[in-house]
Parts: C-alpha cells; sequence; structure tokens
C-alpha cells in the first residue's frame, strides 16, 4: 500500500471516526480504524459492531491496499504533524511508515482480515431528506432519552413515518418515564419517503454521531433502513447505526386528552427566570413551584442544603389560580428548544401532566409529569 492524501482531509476523517471506535473492548482490533486505499481514493472506516462509519476523500494511490492502525495514535500524529500531504507506505509484515513534511513515523498495524466487514450492502433504497429537518427533530427529542440501561426500549428516539394526505409525516419520540418530547415534520406532498408498519427506535449514541455527520453535511442526506440498520449517506461518508430491538410503549396514551390552564409566555424571560430557580437545584432536589394567579407566574424553590429563590415574571393568563411543582431542569429542557417567540405552558393540575409547546407551531410538544410537594 502506497497513496499520499491531504493532511486536512486525513484530520476531518479520523475526527469524524473518533466517537466511534470503542475504547473498552475484548476485540483489540476494534480500537483500530481500518484504511483502505482504492484508485483515486482513501477510505477510513471505524466500528464498534454497533455503529459504524466510513467517510472517504481524494488521494493519489500508487499502490492498492488495505492495514488497520490505532485510531488514537494515528488522530494525535495526524493533529500534531505540519505540513499539507501525508504519505503512507505499507510494507510486507505490515509496518507502515508515515511521513508529513520532516516528520517520520513507523507504527506497526493489524492486518485487514479480522476487521468487522461494514461496507454496504446491495439492495438498500434510499430516501433523500433534509438534513435540517432531521436534526430539529433530534434537538427536540434528545434531552428526553432514558439513560437507565433497564429500560432499554427507552435509551433511545421512536422514528416514525407515515404517508398523509399533506405528504409523508416523520417523527420522533423520546421519553424518560417523567417526562415525553415529540417533534415531527410534514415532508411535502410531493416527497417520498420510507414507510414503516411501526417505528424504529434509534440508540442515543447513534444519534449522536448521526447529529455530527448532519452537521457536516449541507442539504439533503439520504437515508435508509436495512435488516436491523438504519443508515445515512452524503457525499462522501456512510453511516450505520443498529437499531434497538425492542418494543417502544404506546406514547399516545400519555398524551393529556382533558385541556387544563394555559399559559402564554415570552420564551426568553421564562427561561432565564427559571435557570436562576435551578442554581438552587442540587441532585437530590430540582423541584420548582410554580403559582399562577392573573397575568402572573411565580416562581419559588427551596432546598434545605442551599437555600430559597422566588421570582414574578409576566405571563399571559387568565384562569383560576393554581399551583403546581415540577422539576425545573425538565422545564428549561423543554422551552429552550422551542426556538424564538412566545410558547404556551398547559397546566394540568398537581396530578395530571403539563404541556410544554411553542404558540406559532404545531410541530412539537413536551410532556412533563409534576412532582409532589
Amino acid at each position: 500500500m502506497d497513496f499520499c492524501i491531504r493532511r486536512e482531509y486525513l484530520l476531518a476523517g479520523m475526527q469524524r471516526t473518533a466517537g466511534i471506535v470503542e475504547k473498552k473492548t475484548t476485540m483489540p482490533i476494534l480500537n483500530n480504524v481500518l484504511i483502505t486505499a482504492q484508485t483515486g481514493k482513501v477510505t477510513i472506516s471505524a466500528t464498534d459492531l454497533e455503529i459504524a462509519m466510513m467517510v472517504g476523500y481524494e488521494a493519489d494511490v500508487r499502490v492498492e491496499g488495505t492495514i488497520t492502525l490505532s485510531a488514537r495514535k494515528l488522530h494525535e500524529l495526524v493533529r500534531e504533524t505540519q505540513g499539507e500531504m501525508v504519505h503512507f507506505v505499507k510494507n510486507e509484515k505490515d509496518l507502515v511508515t508515515i511521513t508529513c513534511d520532516k516528520a517520520v513515523y513507523r507504527i506497526p498495524g493489524l492486518g485487514a482480515g479480522e476487521y468487522p466487514n461494514i461496507a454496504e450492502e446491495e439492495g438498500i433504497r434510499y430516501f433523500a431528506v433534509s438534513s435540517e429537518d432531521i436534526l430539529e427533530l433530534i434537538r427536540k427529542t434528545y434531552f428526553a432519552i432514558s439513560t437507565d440501561p433497564l429500560r432499554k426500549n427507552l435509551t433511545g428516539v421512536l422514528f416514525e413515518s407515515q404517508k398523509k394526505e399533506s405528504g409523508a409525516e416523520i417523527r420522533m419520540v423520546a421519553t424518560d418515564g417523567h417526562r415525553m418530547a415529540m417533534a415531527w415534520k410534514t415532508l411535502g406532498p410531493d416527497v417520498e419517503f420510507l414507510e414503516m408498519e411501526k417505528g424504529v427506535i434509534l440508540p442515543r449514541k447513534g444519534l449522536g454521531e448521526i447529529r455530527k455527520l448532519l452537521d457536516d453535511s449541507n442539504g439533503e442526506v439520504r437515508m435508509g433502513i436495512h435488516q436491523g440498520m438504519c443508515i445515512f449517506k452524503t457525499d462522501n461518508a456512510m453511516l450505520k447505526v443498529r437499531l434497538i430491538d425492542s418494543e417502544y410503549p404506546d406514547y399516545r396514551r400519555v398524551i393529556p386528552v382533558e385541556k387544563g390552564y394555559f399559559v402564554r409566555f415570552e420564551r426568553d424571560r421564562v427561561l432565564h427566570a427559571l435557570r436562576r430557580m435551578s442554581v438552587i437545584s442540587s441532585e437530590g432536589y430540582s423541584g420548582v413551584i410554580v403559582k399562577m394567579t392573573a397575568d402572573k407566574m411565580v416562581l419559588h424553590s427551596t432546598n434545605p442544603d442551599v437555600g430559597e429563590a422566588s421570582e414574578e415574571v409576566e405571563v399571559s393568563y387568565q384562569d383560576p389560580g393554581v399551583e403546581v411543582a415540577y422539576n425545573v431542569n425538565f422545564l428549561i429542557d423543554a422551552i429552550e428548544v422551542i426556538g424564538e417567540g412566545d410558547g404556551m405552558f398547559e397546566i394540568g393540575g398537581a396530578k395530571k401532566p403539563g404541556i410544554v409547546r411553542p404558540v406559532d407551531s404545531e410541530r412539537y410538544l413536551c410532556i412533563i409529569m409534576p412532582l409532589k410537594f
């Protein structure tokens, strides 16, 4: 194997794959990245058997070949060296000589024979979707994913798509049992998108890698579901994420049918007030009491170990007076993703969930269970 590649390309490839490489594994080869040199192109691949990433860049390939190298060491090497081009040469004993400017490294590699096969399979049908749409759905639901490993089906987001008269609709739902965030998008009447009998569950770590991939892409990406994997493709990268094989609870049963008391509020004003209340919170106590009277929201938080705080915020409210306690961090998370403009908070009462949603959009809501006080 013998090739030259721009240092900036190699560094970008290592940065993209760094988060996937398994750091604690019984398979030492998973600590490595697979480097494949073919005519005019070098591909860098990484996998932990649940997530796989392949990124390809233009290169001057003189001799084709494959090798696996320590991901951590190669990343450090490329990051610290100077120069525009990096030259790789592998000998028959899998010893790789890497030259960049005046720096020369000789690193032992492992043959690619034991590396898991993560190449793209045939027969996958891809559908174009806006990277901005997927990123928005992830941003508005990611915070509500459960971190409890005993509740495997809740450690990811439910992704659904269905056909409607207005066009294909995609939806993401996340819950940890105490709150539930749901966001959806209509892709338009002329957009063809994958149809699923039931949704699939994308794992937390996989969503993090999807976000990184889509942040670096512009415009459309291609998406497909195949044999328990969700695949995203851009012009020079492919990401495969193994789906969580479990049943997601029926989230529709959680959405309240009875109407509560409606509070219209200025997003930034209430958000900053809640953040000031969170100063009093701790790991053991993070509650805030929300007391509503005519056009007024009074926030109060008491923590015996820290102290107490109160603040009054002007809102639009004409319903009867009510007093309910919530987790202050849950309220912050739900309101933060609304974006600019006003929000609506539907208070269900002391034993019923509250609902946060934007005023000018019907594509997001977050349901939050109250606390006892």
